[in-house]
């Protein structure tokens, strides 16, 4: 039978939060911030999303964390950290990094042999590293533009770049070529779950720490994007402009901002 490429499952747009934990509190922007033309829209759309996670997604996911021994959490979480693998290692291949692809794909084999599908984190306990790739990452490293901000539907905070890198690690996922299509939607969904409730407690740094959420999440994404497409050693901030100068995204006319106001972007 012939197979065809599912739709993405729905996913809440709050993802880049693990980074949070990494990499630290956002800056705040400056007011008409040029990599966020779209302002209006793309407020309007984190209304409809804030308002879809607190009375749909929160509640559901607080039951499933209840409901859902500790050691089960995990290793679903496991089970879909090792499927990402395969998008991974796709992305090593795409940017040429070579070594880091072999170690990504020692992973993938060790956990899905010894780790029981993945289930258990063997690799983790060997000391082999885990990274962070992706098709937006790669395009990036093409020299693809990340275009304005945009906030997506149900999706969240992304760039015309990376909304075409989200189709393109969907197209890769296995899981979404698998009939019927009853398999892919129920594992999505249960992934989105899953995400959601590792997620309450960083969710609740957004809600605390800032008097405007929209542009804390706004720079918490192009802050993180940045760490992730430049393998944790982001450009100082001269180079920084010139890369928004090239894309479009920097107003050359005003004073640069101070390095307390100074907003990274990829």
């Amino acid at each position: 039978m012939k197979t065809r490429l599912r739709p993405l499952p729905f996913r809440p747009g709050l993802g880049f939060l693990l980074a949070l934990s990494l990499t630290g509190c956002a800056a705040t922007a400056t007011k008409n911030d040029p990599r966020d033309p779209l302002e209006g829209w793309n407020r309007e759309v984190q209304k409809f999303n804030d308002s879809l996670d607190d009375y749909f997604m929160k509640p559901v996911s607080k039951g499933y964390q209840w409901i859902t021994p500790t050691f089960v959490d995990r290793g679903i979480t496991n089970f879909f950290s090792n499927i990402d693998e395969i998008n991974v290692i796709a992305n090593d291949l795409l940017q040429f990094k070579l070594t880091q692809g072999g170690s990504d794909l020692g992973r993938l084999v060790v956990n899905t042999t010894l780790g029981l599908g993945g289930f258990v984190d063997v690799a983790s306990n060997l000391n082999m590293s885990k990274h962070n790739e992706d098709m937006d990452q790669t395009l990036g490293s093409w020299g693809l533009p990340s275009g304005p901000y945009l906030v997506l539907p149900l999706v969240g905070p992304s760039t015309p770049r990376g909304a075409l890198g989200l189709a393109g690690d969907s197209a890769a996922n296995p899981i979404n070529w698998v009939t019927p299509a009853a398999i892919p939607y129920g594992t999505g969904t249960l992934k989105t779950l899953d995400t959601r409730a590792d997620l309450l407690s960083a969710s609740k740094i957004v809600d605390e720490a800032s008097l405007d959420r929209y542009e804390f999440i706004r720079n918490a994404y192009f802050q993180q994007r940045n760490y992730l497409i430049h393998d944790g050693n982001p450009p100082a901030d001269d180079e920084l402009e010139q890369e928004l100068e090239l894309e479009g995204l920097q107003d050359n006319s005003n004073a640069p901002a101070s390095d307390s106001t100074q907003a990274k972007a990829p």
